[in-house]
């Protein structure tokens, strides 16, 4: 049975799921297909040239927006025939480089992405010439855009863009007044079933400041801009989440490749008479994607009861493309330091540090207390990386030849690979194993082995298995049922693991 304060947030969780789409906030219960879609996301397609679509030279807008609303607690999928990679890999969209609206109402009338959006993003205006006079066909082209949209969706909400100015002149100089005749058109196309609002995406964006050196593609500080006003806009149209989420606050535990490497920290409530049991988890992803994002959920789960908790950022291929999976496992070493030696000012107890992760974070999470190696030179070395308690959500435990990452890990898997680890190693911290019975990158058997390992070298280790469940357990981006009642047994067994160590 779910203890009572984790089952009573469920219920919350489950009754908004099934009323999300029945508020009348412009898509309502009619526009789904069915009560198995209740509880699904809500579907955002955003639409337009290259800055909609990203490229390798600039920064784009989407993955910053959809790091905001996840981080705000909404749920949200983004659609599209098209993708383009992200850290937390491909997010669909319907973005075409280098071409004008009016391409895009041609070919989002030939083939419109299916399922149909609840949402429409829409930033296109450029790739005209101001000679051209072209405002007049790309207002009728814009129009054709929404026509579709609600085609295919009647009640689609449409934000539509006041596009980014640029200085990449006179080419550009149209730009003015087709944003300006956009309000026009927003405000005769609006309705109550279909609103169509207006996203200054033109105010406050300084070509000059928020581009590259094209004058016309957003940099880091552009793309920031842009996902800040979609995200008012969403804001202001879409139902509240089923919580209100407190941010948590954001410290660079150290830098790598000239980028500072984050800890997200979620405190409790209140003062404590003394110092609190920390617990840090470090996201999935095969060393190459993912985000702390992830474990936002866990995090303030166990903030909830009394905990520090932490999400740590560390080094992936995604944003630091030189990255290999041992500076990952040497960041995760550095974070475990990294709260030791700061405890008296993060206030948690030295000794009472938790790692905990999934997939290739739980890897790193058991590596930490497991391997000698890979340790950053930077670190003071007298201080221990080694948890005393470890939470591993469906880890790559076997690194070593058949199994998970072999080819990147090469010969080095004696030192890395934590099932081959166990044989040399210590007493290993207490630990928890969540795995399905269907995970595709370890078996149970080998699970079940690594337990063994485990208890042979005097740990304690508890294996939890999933009939039928797979790889991931749960899909943290997805706010249906099955995902939250599937965390939320996880939570509850990982509380009572806590618990029988003299955890809260």
């Amino acid at each position: 049975m779910l203890p009572h304060s984790l089952a009573a947030r469920l219920l919350r969780l489950s009754r908004w799921g099934a009323s999300f789409f029945a508020l009348s906030l412009g898509f309502g219960a009619a526009s789904l297909s069915g009560a198995a879609e209740s509880a699904r996301a809500v579907r955002l397609l955003c639409a337009g040239d290259s800055i909609t679509e990203g490229g390798s030279s600039f920064s784009n807008w989407r993955f910053p927006l959809w790091e905001k609303l996840t981080a705000a607690g909404y749920h949200v999928e983004f659609v599209g025939s098209r993708t383009s990679p992200s850290r937390i890999g491909p997010l669909r969209h319907e973005g075409y480089g280098g071409k004008n609206v009016e391409f895009l109402a041609a070919q989002l009338e030939k083939s419109f992405p299916s399922p149909a959006p609840d949402i429409l993003l829409l930033h296109a205006g450029h790739n005209h010439f101001a000679d051209e006079k072209p405002v007049p066909g790309m207002l009728a082209a814009t129009e054709r855009i929404i026509a579709r949209a609600r085609g295919a969706n009647p009640r689609v909400i449409v934000l539509l863009a006041q596009v980014s100015p640029s200085l990449k002149l006179p080419k550009y100089s149209y730009i003015p007044e087709f944003n300006s005749a956009l309000l026009s058109l927003a405000s005769r196309l609006s309705t109550s079933d279909s609103p169509v609002r207006i996203v200054d995406q033109a105010s406050g964006f300084d070509p000059a400041a928020d581009t590259v050196a094209d004058l016309v593609h957003p940099n880091d500080s552009g793309s920031a801009k842009m996902a800040g006003k979609w995200f008012q806009a969403l804001v202001a149209v879409l139902p509240a989440p089923a919580e209100a989420l407190i941010a948590p606050e954001i410290l660079t535990y150290k830098s790598a490749d000239g980028r500072p490497l984050s800890l997200h920290v979620f405190s409790p409530a209140g003062t404590a008479a003394k110092p609190r049991p920390a617990i840090v988890f470090f996201f999935g992803g095969g060393w190459s994607s993912g985000t702390p994002l992830q474990h936002y959920p866990e995090a303030r789960h166990f903030a909830d009861r009394g905990y520090v908790a932490f999400t740590a950022d560390y080094r992936i291929t995604a944003t630091h493309p030189t990255a290999t999976p041992f500076d990952s496992l040497s960041d995760a070493k550095s974070v475990i330091r990294y709260l030791r030696q700061h405890s008296g000012k993060l206030g948690i107890d030295p000794n009472r540090i938790i790692a905990a992760g999934a997939s290739a974070g739980g890897q790193l999470a058991a590596a930490c207390a497991l391997s000698p190696a890979f340790d950053d030179p930077a670190d003071d070395l007298r201080v221990t990386a080694r948890p005393d308690a470890l939470l591993l959500w469906y880890p790559v435990l076997d690194n070593g030849p058949g199994g998970y990452g072999a080819g990147r890990i090469g010969e080095r898997y004696p030192q890395f690979s934590p099932i081959h680890l166990l044989a040399s190693a210590k007493t290993p911290p207490p630990t928890l194993l969540f795995l399905g019975t269907k995970d595709s990158y370890l078996s149970s058997t080998r699970a079940q082995e690594y337990q063994r390992l485990a208890r042979a070298a005097g740990g304690q280790c508890e294996l939890k298995l999933f009939e039928g469940g797979v790889h991931p357990l749960y899909e943290y981006r997805s706010p249906s049922s099955e995902n939250l009642t599937r965390r939320a047994e996880c939570l509850a067994m990982a509380d009572a693991f806590l618990r029988s160590l003299g955890y809260p």
